[in-house]
């Protein structure tokens, strides 16, 4: 539905979670019964939980953590554990600091190279422990570091932005040829953000086995006030799942995943992305609020210390629960933090589904706040 906004301009109504309602409309199940598994090219995953690649939510040992829990864990490749032999005491700083100055502490802490030994020794440690290995990258510092990534023998290569784009124009530097680099590599490649139709469809036409929905940052992020960039993430998903639809019939059955990154803060907005045609979803600062995320009780992303234009900040989380805890319960809140997948399947088995592909045909209304 498109409104007009004053003779000059038009625009089409998008929704956030926060606007929609999944509905009951069938038989109910026992949700011990119900499956959120879901796999990604040749890697099967008990949960359709990513841990974003922040400082304040994956380190090695949250991702081994994650991935011995039946999810996964993506590092950042640019974070402090690629930029510091112990980054450990320079966290507990960030925790520590005056709001006043964080952003220039934190922009003078990340301005350390990053250092490929250290790229190759994270992703070694995460892959000694029996779990899937999975890195990210900005566009930017991909030709530059995945050769290291791809021998350190990484299983899933994340390239994340706030936006990206398989049409990337620059009259300074040679851009990343998504299309060429997928198909050269020789590993599944998740790539985002997107958050349009045509634009995942670019994404997925260049080989990608995933798309991440949305700009990433989520409750750290301020890209709206600065940018005055936002997808309100219900509209945004529905689009994408869209186009993976669309995809499947023109390449002829190749079937791409949807994952939400951002805005998914609870596990009622897990359900809802799911319900609007996600395969999993990207949580950040739902993982950063556990007691043992490597944040220390704050959260922030690649954004928060960007040395020219931060788009995002450092925000204090309360510590709810145990990362387990979080993952699997039980809950001591009632507010959608704690036991996120036992409010899934419990979701699912009371609107009558069994796993979460049929979980995305789930009626859902519109119901604003």
């Amino acid at each position: 539905m498109e409104l007009e906004l004053g003779r000059g301009k038009r625009a089409r109504r998008a929704y956030t979670f926060d606007d929609i309602a999944v509905v009951p409309s069938r038989r109910t199940r026992n949700p011990e019964d119900v499956s959120t598994a879901w796999t990604i090219d040749a890697f099967p995953f008990a949960v359709p939980v990513i841990g974003a690649p922040m400082d304040s939510v994956v380190s090695p040992q949250t991702a081994i953590m994650l991935g011995r829990l039946g999810a996964l864990g993506v590092l950042d490749l640019e974070g402090l554990w690629t930029r510091y032999d112990d980054p450990e005491p320079l966290l507990a700083e960030i925790a520590a600091l005056d709001d006043e100055v964080a952003t220039r502490r934190m922009q003078e802490i990340y301005a350390e190279p990053i250092k490929p030994e250290l790229v190759r020794d994270r992703l070694a440690e995460i892959r000694a422990a029996g779990v899937t290995v999975a890195g990210a990258l900005t566009p930017q510092r991909t030709q530059e570091l995945y050769e290291t990534v791809v021998s350190a023998g990484v299983d899933l290569f994340v390239i994340r932005g706030t936006t990206v784009s398989a049409e990337h124009v620059s009259s300074v530097a040679e851009p990343l040829n998504l299309k060429k680099f997928i198909y050269d590599l020789d590993v599944p490649v998740i790539v985002g953000g997107a958050a349009t139709y045509t634009a995942a469809l670019h994404l997925m036409r260049t080989g990608a086995a995933g798309v991440l929905v949305g700009f990433g940052g989520g409750a750290a992020s301020t890209t709206r006030a600065t940018l005055g960039l936002h997808a309100p993430m219900a509209t945004a998903v529905a689009d994408v799942a869209g186009a993976r639809r669309d995809y499947l019939d023109e390449s002829g059955g190749r079937y791409v995943h949807v994952i939400a990154d951002g805005g998914v803060g609870t596990s009622g907005d897990i359900v809802k992305a799911i319900a609007m045609g996600a395969d999993a979803v990207m949580l950040g600062v739902a993982l950063a609020r556990a007691t043992d995320a490597p944040g220390g009780g704050f959260h922030w992303g690649a954004e928060a210390h960007h040395p020219h234009l931060p788009r995002g900040r450092r925000v204090a989380v309360e510590h709810v629960a145990t990362l387990e805890e979080i993952l699997y319960g039980p809950a001591p809140v009632a507010d959608g933090t704690v036991n996120l997948i036992g409010a899934l399947k419990k979701s699912m088995a009371t609107t009558g589904y069994s796993d979460l592909k049929e979980f995305q045909r789930v009626e859902v209304v519109v119901a604003p706040y």
